[in-house]
């Protein structure tokens, strides 16, 4: 058995002395003799000028600048250096004995199924970022642990930890949830309950899409304040900007009535969970100051 192995053994470094003897020489036909002449191959980074015969020996010339070998080669030209296709940037730069490395530029990675860079996934409201994504690999996102939330779409951010409304003096009057922050009052300083609603309306309109609603609502919201602009043409980002804008300066009153608003833009269900959040916030309203609500005891939806 130990002979069979040596045997073997002896049998595969031949054949690979062989191989590496076959890259370093390459056969040619001497123009002098007609003889058979095993010649010196080309090194990386060089190509092949003139083979040798039986008078001279092989000639090779160095890779001009843009070009490339990265073999033994008899080749009587360098290979051209790749370039970077779409959305990708050079990772190592070409020469002589090797070609330019490409990798996907920063914010995309390589996607297989499509060969090619694409953007990196956005972890949406409610979620953040538990791996960032790399130019091999896409964003990894998970949902935001209690007591935590995201209020944007986001491929770089993670959770961020609800305010401590008993830390600041406050007593908290809507318990924040995955994609809101919590609501603080000054119980000796009360507002309208629909000024603490307005704090989370612009997170409230990222979190539950609305698709071609959205466009109607902005119109609508828009039309209020006496504001004729078609928002045909805008955007989901345009169209949240608008929202926050409108948000800032509307009053609670006009807040207040944003859940029937909905509903008559055929939002029904989103005025409801609206109205959930208006009522809890003034349930908790007419019990500031008693201690009535526990920071850190489950989330609000």
């Amino acid at each position: 058995m130990m002979f069979v192995l040596l045997m073997l053994l002896l049998s595969a470094c031949t054949t690979l002395v062989n191989s590496v003897a076959s890259q370093l020489t390459h056969e040619v036909t001497d123009p002098l003799t007609g003889n058979s002449l095993q010649c010196d191959s080309c090194p990386p980074g060089a190509y092949l000028l003139s083979s040798c015969s039986s008078t001279r020996k092989t000639e090779c010339a160095q890779c001009p600048e843009g070009t490339f070998t990265h073999v033994w080669n008899y080749i009587d030209e360098c290979r051209r250096c790749s370039v970077c296709g779409h959305n990708q940037v050079v990772k190592k730069e070409c020469t002589a004995d090797s070609d330019c490395q490409c990798e996907c530029k920063p914010g995309y990675y390589y996607r297989k199924g499509f060969g090619m860079c694409v953007r990196h996934s956005e972890c949406p409201s409610g979620q953040g970022v538990f791996t960032k994504g790399t130019p091999e690999k896409n964003t990894v996102c998970h949902v935001c642990s209690s007591n935590t939330f995201s209020d944007f779409s986001s491929a770089l951010h993670n959770c961020t930890a609800h305010k401590k409304c008993i830390d600041a003096g406050l007593q908290m009057v809507l318990r924040g949830s995955t994609w809101h922050d919590s609501v603080c009052a000054n119980c000796t300083e009360l507002k309208d309950g629909g000024d603490y609603l307005k704090e989370i309306i612009p997170a409230f309109f990222v979190h539950h899409k609305m698709n071609k609603r959205l466009h109607r609502i902005v119109h609508k919201l828009l039309s209020e304040n006496g504001k004729k602009q078609s928002t045909s043409e805008l955007n989901d980002l345009e169209l949240h900007a608008k929202i926050s804008a409108w948000a800032a300066s509307a009053t609670a009153m006009q807040i207040r009535q944003l859940p029937d608003m909905l509903a008559k833009t055929l939002a029904n269900g989103s005025g409801e969970r609206l109205w959930t959040k208006l009522n809890h916030i003034n349930a908790h309203l007419t019990q500031c100051g008693l201690g009535s609500v526990t920071e850190g005891m489950g989330r609000s939806a």
